[in-house]
């Protein structure tokens, strides 16, 4: 049989194929061997190799630093959402004011959607993205995508349509997922049609498929972009004052959400009149009870409707907020002590264990990322503590994936809350603590 071998000149350095075989019809054992010069191709494979290492690594530079940076937004973020209910609390019937405080809601929550988009791109880039397959309809999903994208739908005086079917059609899926998936096609049929224009969403089941439509009546998309439309950083060419926003990761979520579901998305557009993005998802059989949805996915809060004499006023705790950023601890300490809460602040983790013991509040709000203990430790080493063991430990954090939580439950904390916070959110855990002290 012919043998194929390949050895290396150490002087040299050169590499060679040798191809070793029998040669029929001369002398028996005969033996002929075929030298190929394969240097140029291994130094090219080996480039290649040290190519292709060097760009997985900046890929995972870039996917962390991503992370990290929606990470560090949300804390500024936190202070905003939580300063925006301390305005409303002023009760002004002053015009400006009131357009100034709806101004910095509007964009602190446009800003807060870029921050989730960011971060939902390194997770599903990296693989951390988990879903939590639950049974939904598209109806349910579709009605809650329209609450999300109507603010924007109606500041740019769009008419949307929506066709639904009679019958519910029943998908296995993630329905915080899906939701994301069609507010961000109905926001960038809003953002990329002039004002005035048409938006319409139809839902219709094609064989064992539910099929979603999103058309709109735009400036559409140009033919040589069409092709890389879903790829990362993807946006039409546009002038300097980017009227349109964005950071071009839209429909990328879209694709790569709609494909972990096992359907497919595609685009269709004719510069000039609008464009089509058709989504298509397996159904499962009908299931016997509706399901629970999951919250929404969307992390930006509503302005807090504190009321005149709030709930969890009768019974007022003693609440220990810990951040190392200053404005975020104020402006939350400043709306607990409005609900008559007794409040004391601290900004890193030794002085939040200080106080903690001794003190020994009822509830302690704490940050994960402090200076000299992280959050974590702190919560450790006050569940080891046994005159705290009653104490109700809630994280506060900017860290909201699957495994930031685990790692909370792991180190003690009893409530795991992703910035920036409803408020109200602090409000139901306040009142249940207060509850169970009745």
């Amino acid at each position: 049989q012919p043998a194929q071998f390949e050895c290396t000149y150490m002087l040299s350095g050169r590499v060679f194929e040798l191809n070793a075989f029998l040669i029929d019809g001369l002398a028996p054992g005969m033996v002929a061997v075929a030298f190929n010069d394969i240097t140029q191709r291994r130094q090219s494979e080996h480039q290649a190799l040290a190519q292709a290492k060097v760009l997985a690594d900046l890929s995972y530079r870039k996917d962390e630093f991503l992370a990290m940076l929606s990470h560090e937004l949300r804390n500024p973020l936190a202070a905003i959402f939580y300063a925006l209910p301390l305005l409303a609390l002023q009760k002004s019937d002053d015009p400006m004011q009131l357009r100034a405080r709806a101004i910095i809601e509007r964009q602190a929550k446009q800003l807060n959607h870029l921050v989730d988009d960011l971060l939902e791109v390194s997770r599903i880039t990296t693989g951390r993205v988990q879903l939590r397959p639950v049974p939904v309809t598209v109806g349910s999903i579709v009605t809650r995508a329209i609450e999300t994208a109507q603010p924007l739908v109606t500041e740019r005086h769009h008419a949307l349509a929506v066709s639904l079917p009679a019958q519910p059609l029943w998908l296995s899926a993630d329905a915080a997922r899906l939701e994301q998936v069609v507010v961000n096609l109905l926001t960038n049929a809003a953002k990329y049609t002039n004002p005035g224009g048409r938006i319409s969403l139809s839902v219709v089941q094609e064989g064992a498929s539910a099929v979603l439509r999103v058309q709109d009546n735009g400036i559409g998309i140009v033919p040589e972009l069409l092709p890389c439309i879903f790829d990362l950083f993807t946006q039409a060419e546009r002038s300097l004052d980017r009227s349109q926003g964005g950071l071009g990761i839209g429909l990328c979520l879209v694709q790569r959400l709609v494909e972990m579901h096992g359907g497919t998305v595609s685009a269709s557009s004719t510069p000039g009149q609008g464009s089509e993005f058709v989504v298509r998802l397996p159904m499962t059989p009908a299931f016997a009870a509706p399901p629970r949805l999951p919250p929404s996915t969307s992390s930006a809060p509503p302005l807090a409707q504190l009321a005149t004499e709030p709930a969890a006023a009768a019974l007022p705790c003693r609440v220990l907020v810990v951040d190392d950023n200053l404005d975020a601890a104020h402006t939350l300490g400043m709306l607990l002590e409005f609900l008559s809460h007794d409040v004391r602040m601290r900004h890193d983790g030794p002085g939040a264990l200080a106080e903690a013991v001794a003190w020994q509040p009822d509830v302690v709000l704490l940050d994960i990322g402090l200076p000299g203990l992280s959050g974590h430790e702190v919560a450790r080493r006050i569940r080891q503590h046994p005159a705290l063991a009653a104490m109700v430990l809630v994280a506060l954090t900017g860290y909201g994936q699957e495994t930031d939580r685990q790692s909370a439950q792991e180190a003690g904390f009893d409530h795991h809350l992703t910035k920036p916070v409803a408020f109200g959110e602090v409000e139901k855990i306040l009142l249940a603590v207060a509850e169970s002290r009745r």
